[in-house]
């Protein structure tokens, strides 16, 4: 082992970059080199593109995220102008499919929702930036209270959490007013309706700068810190394969995707945090391959829909002079559609849902100017409720020995079922969207459940546990039988989890992180 260790980590999402922080802070003497097989799309590495103004930079950012091959980089894989549709089997703005069709598919015949986004920053520069708490089962069980709740502040922190983000919005204010009267009764204390925690910083005109990656990144990325001097990020560089003896990865092979070059990093540890479906790929690819390696694929299912407020109900609770303050305001910052987003949280067994709704002035589609919400001052509100799919080992993927990717990695197949007692939660987060619809307005778009994959929060194909065989990795991140090869991202949750997981990520990555340095720094002496 070096005096001077050096840390390969795969990916640069926010995983990816709270190792590299906690890294680089506790380890004086290490370097990290983060390796991303997409293109930097933000002037700021990591920046979340909701930042950008200009809405043609934007889109040209957004663009750049649909694969290595998009925009000038287009070969098969850049979903083509015009093609993205929220909520539909083509991919959301920022990400392409997975099952991208043509010879080298990946199968998702039962998830074909299934997306990813490949740039410096990965989805944390695309994300909502929600990062509500998990709550009763959706906890790790092997991790004690008090530990986690360390493990989530420190997360929280590296986010830079809001609890109460466009809470001195009177429309919004008004919208938990009205959700209360619907649902507050039947909520346990402490989890009713309320503002969502989200990761950003409030700006003094009203706006948020939405944080994303580089928020996470932090000194990392400021010129003339010690820990920039220490980190290097190569962007448009994929990792072909992780060498081993099968007890320590002696490092990467990766690829220059300008030049095809191959070329070795030699590393003293190595952090896979890519994401649910390319992470285990790698491993799969490096021979690497425990029994539970891309089993037991979750994510939260979504219904949706969109509410015109009701005129009358609003103007009882909002002033016509507090409306027309905060229509002011949001008109310093038309490139954030979003005004207030509140929620309705996760609870055993009350509410084993979670609910998010947010206010915009405009609705997600054009409405017929005969509609009669199309003129609506009162504006709209997009709901959607997150329920949860149980872990089974015959949801996940199977990995081929034969057929390859676009990027010649070993090809895979998406399992995927809903069982029973998915459809019967299902069944009852759309009656609770109708109560809250009818308690908000009027329908515009009737409640619908997205396509499988549609959440783009996949968990479970590399989960943490204390049992080899029905997980892939220990309970702090290491790959069962391997001394410095660490795994990270939503690929790790075990648990049945109803909404955004980002800040469970985060929260297993700082444990993650503090576990590898205290092995690094306790070799080095």
């Amino acid at each position: 082992m070096s005096e001077t260790p050096t840390i390969a980590v795969v990916g640069s999402g926010p995983i990816g970059a709270t190792y590299a922080r906690l890294l680089l802070e506790a380890l004086p003497a290490a370097r990290v080199i983060m390796l991303e097989a997409g293109p930097q799309v933000t002037d700021r590495p990591g920046e979340s593109v909701r930042n950008i103004a200009d809405p043609v930079e934007k889109a040209r950012a957004r663009e750049r995220s649909q694969g290595p091959q998009a925009g000038e980089f287009r070969a098969s894989l850049g979903i083509p102008a015009g093609a993205v549709v929220e909520g539909m089997f083509t991919a959301r703005q920022g990400t392409h499919l997975l099952d991208f069709g043509g010879e080298g598919s990946a199968h998702a015949g039962n998830f074909p929702a299934a997306a990813a986004a490949s740039n410096v920053g990965g989805q944390g520069s695309h994300w909502t930036c929600a990062i509500p708490r998990p709550a009763f089962s959706e906890k790790l069980d092997f991790i004690a209270d008090d530990e986690w709740e360390d493990l989530i502040s420190t997360a929280e922190a590296l986010l830079h959490k809001q609890s109460a983000a466009f809470s001195d919005s009177p429309v919004g204010a008004a919208i938990r007013t009205l959700l209360d009267r619907e649902f507050g009764a039947e909520l346990p204390e402490g989890y009713g309706v309320s503002t969502l925690p989200v990761a950003g910083d409030p700006q003094n005109d009203g706006s948020m700068r939405w944080a994303g990656t580089d928020t996470v990144l932090g000194p990392l990325i400021e010129p003339g810190t010690d820990a920039a001097g220490r980190f290097e990020l190569r962007e448009l560089t994929l990792v072909r394969r992780i060498e081993h003896d099968g007890a320590r990865a002696r490092g990467v092979v990766v690829e220059d995707l300008r030049t095809h070059e191959e070329s070795f990093v030699e590393a003293d540890a190595v952090v896979v945090a890519a994401d649910a479906f390319r992470s285990p790929q790698l491993l799969w690819a490096s021979g690497i391959r425990p029994a539970p390696l891309g089993r037991y694929l979750t994510e939260h299912h979504v219904v949706i829909s969109t509410v015109a407020l009701d005129a009358d109900r609003m103007s009882e609770l909002v002033s016509d002079e507090e409306l027309e303050a905060e229509l002011a305001r949001r008109a310093k910052n038309p490139a954030d559609p979003v005004a207030a987003v509140n929620r309705i949280p996760f609870s055993e067994p009350e509410h084993p849902y979670s609910a998010q709704v947010m206010y915009a002035e405009s609705p997600p589609f054009p409405l017929p100017a005969d509609h009669p919400a199309a003129s609506s001052r009162w504006g709209f509100v997009n709901m959607g409720y997150g329920v949860r799919k149980f872990p089974r080992i015959e949801d996940g993927v199977t990995f081929s020995d034969v057929e390859v990717d676009y990027r010649g990695m070993p090809n895979f197949t998406i399992e995927y079922d809903l069982t029973e007692r998915e459809e019967k939660e299902i069944a009852e987060a759309t009656e609770r969207l109708r109560r809250a619809g009818r308690a908000l307005g009027t329908f515009v778009a009737e409640p619908r459940l997205l396509p499988n994959g549609s959440s783009l929060h996949y968990m479970g194909t590399m989960r943490a546990g204390t049992d080899p065989s029905t997980s892939v990795a220990d309970p702090f991140s290491r790959v069962w039988g391997f001394e410095n090869l660490v795994v990270g991202g939503n690929a790790l949750i075990p648990t049945a989890n109803t909404m955004n997981p980002t800040l469970t990520s985060v929260a297993i990555a700082v444990r993650g992180a503090r576990g590898l340095a205290r092995r690094l720094g306790d070799v080095r002496r």
